[in-house]
């Protein structure tokens, strides 16, 4: 069976598809021993081969038949994998399953043989028997009993008694004809990669599929997506979209949701749950307003003090419910949920109608003779009102209080990485110890787009009072390109109470980055003070990995006060102050000593002093004194602290006028204690830099060669400097040699040969010790970045996308030009002076946020 589908993917790849999924056709690079020796008797090779995600044990690996005529280049190989394998810069390296080999030519590869995929040099290896056995993530697992059992390892997992597994099922719809549907299981034969899923859904629906939609219209287009879809898709050939009355059926509840609750029981209560069912009869009246019925599927949610329902979808069966005026009576199984104190309405926003206006709804629990009448009138629209299709009611029980109806505000923070935001929709589910709001959307926020790079959008909640909050659960569809975010932290402010729940995450929500989540549950943090002191901490920490370069032994440094506009300079006399010019020798510091975060800083000119804090305020000392030793504090604006490491608390100060001072000497306006750090001699000839976009990202050369900012600060982002003149300079790609930044023809990328397209001018930005690169063909235009991190020319403006963090991996010489090594005696060179600078107890904390750049150095 398994050849048999290697056979459709590869007859598939020789046929035309859409643009999601073709295999561009390129030239031959030869599959015979000579070019002579290739005609059109020769046998065609097919060569069948599993490829594996780099560093991904869960990731289940896919197959690919490989011949002359599927794949004609090695780099249309790689094409076809990024289409498979969720990279987030595509496969760009394929490697020996130890990651110790890598393979550049199709001729390499080897039939029934294995290989990792990654988008770096760098592969972390993969236990390839336990990704052979890893069930597919369309797999849901659910513990039936509360005692373990234990298998052989051989056993399969279907036959593992203490285990349900249950493939999801997917509703397919045929384009623009929602009563032609069919459901498909969405297995391991099937899913083999998206082409074959195509050719499978061909045969299942009975005409050519080519594209699939979401019921609302957007384009599904990889496997993945299909994946984390809402449980229904369109099937459509090579026509657009078509508006239908695309409604999923009871069993894709919309609690599949990211974020959403599963009630799973014992074998033992089901029985008992089930003799505890009630029956309840539901009455819903429509409004007689104009347009206030709908065409969608409608649910709802009983909640009582032991449990919650299951969504229940409310159909009948003339297909004529909810329409303007009339009242649709239902009756339902619910089991033992307690006492009922709220219920959730909602619909599933499909069809061509689907705003609904309700008037009305009364509950009768047939069992008990309760009764409940709720007065709605409200809209479930998207276009009507606040946008919520679902919302949420308290029920008057006697002698109880009802809970009131609360509107939270949710204040959504997007991480300040470049590419960090995304287009994808964002689902939120909040839980509290009154229950929980049920999968949301947060889709308008008070800004005008949504998710963007470094901002904080504001929602509105809606929910009947959840008491004290305890968690969240956020995460987006995975649909849309660019859909990865970078989530900074959720803030939910409780307008009942007054009180301010806060939800730390700061990671990725990508499948290609971190661990691959796009759904995090997070934790509300106890006390408001911790959480701002939590994350100015980590903001510190960060700030000095990325900074912590500078201050090796053997640097020479300035120090740059922003209050007095001037430079701090040691004079002979052991007088400091910081009114020095950026060319006075007084203003160079070396350092001489380097433990930690703690330095001394000598006179680069008066060899005999270092700068000192003595008696609370800073002096010139001799060097080697207790009083010389200076603890360096990064702050999260990337301007450092100098303390005394012989009195805490204690630290280098400065007034307004540039004369040292003591924190006790004036009015905190008026003192200045924080200095921009800047490294002389960083772009020198030869020099090896890389130019840092964030804190944990760099400028890189693409394969394409396009450059973006959200390179990893690895050696795919080294950067050899090649000086013209004093102030001008060429930066020549490492990884690649001979490609060159350049801008021209309003483009910015890594294509120059070396000509003067390739020439810039360095700026140096005094406020945070950043430089911008003007091109000197094209004055006024400088090396930019967009929000996705794509660069492009762009003019010069202090909203930071111009400015890049120079860090030298290698330091240069002064004489400019002629005298450049080749890259190989380069590479070698960055590998030495990183081993010798770089020391396990120095970088613990960069290593702990860019682990695989560490990793690769120490190799």
């Amino acid at each position: 069976m398994a050849f048999s589908q290697d056979m459709v993917s590869a007859k598939m790849s020789e046929t035309s598809s859409t643009s999601f999924s073709v295999i561009h056709p390129t030239s031959s690079e030869g599959q015979g021993p000579s070019p002579r020796h290739l005609s059109v008797m020769h046998p065609v090779v097919a060569k069948k081969i599993s490829f594996y995600k780099s560093g991904d044990p869960q990731f289940g690996g896919v197959r690919v038949v490989v011949n002359p005529r599927s794949f004609k280049t090695f780099d249309a190989l790689l094409d076809n994998l990024s289409r498979k394998v969720p990279l987030p810069f595509g496969v760009r390296n394929i490697s020996t399953p130890r990651g110790r080999h890598s393979i550049t030519r199709l001729e390499e590869l080897e039939d029934g043989e294995s290989y990792l995929c990654s988008h770096r040099r760098k592969v972390q290896p993969v236990d390839l028997d336990k990704a052979r056995r890893r069930p597919r993530p369309w797999y849901s697992s659910r513990a039936i009993s509360t005692q373990a059992h234990s298998s052989p390892p051989t056993a399969p997992a279907a036959a593992a008694p203490g285990m349900l597994r249950a493939p999801r099922r997917l509703v397919v719809f045929k384009n623009g004809d929602p009563k032609t549907r069919r459901t498909v299981v969405l297995n391991r034969r099937v899913t083999q990669s998206f082409q074959a899923f195509l050719q499978h859904l061909m045969e299942v629906m009975r005409f050519p599929v080519t594209k699939l939609y979401a019921t609302d219209g957007r384009k599904v287009p990889s496997l993945q997506a299909v994946i984390l879809s809402s449980g229904a898709v369109v099937a459509a050939g090579r026509e657009p979209f078509k508006p239908g009355n695309y409604d999923i059926q009871k069993y894709l509840l919309s609690s599949r949701l990211p974020g959403a609750s599963h009630h799973v029981y014992t074998k033992g209560t089901a029985r008992s749950e089930r003799r505890k069912s009630s029956n309840w009869k539901v009455s819903i009246i429509t409004s007689d307003l104009p347009n206030s019925g709908t065409s969608s599927q409608i649910y709802i949610i009983l909640y009582g003090q032991h449990r919650s329902s299951a969504p229940i979808y409310l159909s009948g069966t003339d297909g004529a419910q909810f329409q303007d005026g009339r009242e649709d009576i239902f009756t339902i199984r619910v089991g033992d949920i307690g006492t009922l104190f709220k219920i959730r309405i909602g619909h599933t926003n499909s069809g061509l109608s689907p705003s609904w206006h309700c008037k009305e709804i009364q509950l009768w629990n047939m069992n008990s003779g309760k009764k409940f009448y709720i007065p709605v009138q409200r809209w479930l629209a998207r276009d009507q009102e606040d946008g919520e299709i679902c919302r949420e009611f308290p029920v008057l029980n006697k002698g109880r209080p009802m809970l009131p109806v609360t509107v939270y505000e949710v204040h959504v923070a997007t991480g300040e990485l470049w590419n960090a935001g995304t287009v994808a929709n964002v689902y939120i589910s909040v839980y509290g110890e009154k229950g929980d709001s049920g999968s949301r959307q947060l889709f308008r926020s008070k800004s005008s787009f949504s998710f963007l790079r470094g901002q904080t959008d504001t929602f509105s909640l809606e929910a009947v009072h959840l008491g004290d909050l305890y968690k969240i659960v956020i995460g987006h569809d995975g649909l849309g390109p660019g859909n990865g975010w970078f989530l900074d932290d959720v803030v939910i402010k409780d307008p009942t109470t007054n009180r301010e729940y806060a939800f730390f995450c700061h990671r990725w929500l990508d499948q290609g980055e971190d661990d691959g989540k796009i759904a995090r549950e997070l934790y509300a943090r106890d006390n408001s003070i911790i959480f701002v002191r939590q994350r100015l901490e980590l903001s510190r920490r960060e700030t000095w990995a990325a900074e912590r370069w500078k201050f090796m032994k053997g640097n020479t440094l300035q120090f740059y006060n922003k209050l007095t506009g001037g430079f701090v300079r040691l004079h002979p006399d052991g007088t400091v102050d910081a009114l020095g010019e950026k060319t006075d020798k007084c203003g160079l510091f070396d350092v001489i000593f380097n433990k930690g975060n703690m330095c001394i800083f000598q006179s680069h000119v008066i060899r005999h002093l270092s700068l000192a804090v003595d008696n609370s305020t800073v002096t010139g000392m001799a060097s080697g004194g207790a009083c010389t030793e200076l603890r360096v504090l990064y702050q999260p604006n990337r301007c450092a602290l100098l303390e005394s490491a012989l009195v805490p608390g204690h630290t280098v100060i400065f007034d307004r006028h540039g004369k040292r001072a003591a924190e006790s000497s004036a009015g905190y306006a008026d003192l200045s204690k924080e200095f921009v750090v800047f490294v002389k001699g960083v772009f020198l000839n030869s020099a090896v830099v890389l130019l840092a976009t964030s804190l944990c990202q760099a400028l890189c050369l693409q394969p394409d060669g396009s450059c973006t900012g959200v390179g990893s600060q690895s050696e795919k982002s080294y950067w050899k400097v090649h000086k013209i003149s004093s102030g001008i300079c060429m930066f020549e790609s490492v990884k690649n040699a001979g490609m060159y930044l350049r801008i021209k023809d309003g483009q910015c990328d890594g294509t120059g040969t070396g000509d003067t397209d390739c020439h810039f001018k360095i700026k140096k930005n005094l406020e945070n010790a950043s430089v911008s690169l003007e091109s000197t063909k094209s004055p006024g235009l400088f090396v930019g970045l967009e929000s996705d991190g794509q660069a492009k020319p762009v003019i010069y403006t202090k909203n930071g996308n111009v400015f890049f963090y120079p860090q030298v991996v290698k330091f240069g010489r002064e004489n400019p030009m002629g005298m450049s090594a080749t890259p190989s005696q380069e590479e070698e060179k960055i590998h030495e002076t990183k081993n010798q600078q770089e020391t396990p107890a120095a970088f613990e904390a960069k290593r702990s946020l860019l682990s695989s750049t560490a990793k690769s150095n120490r190799k």
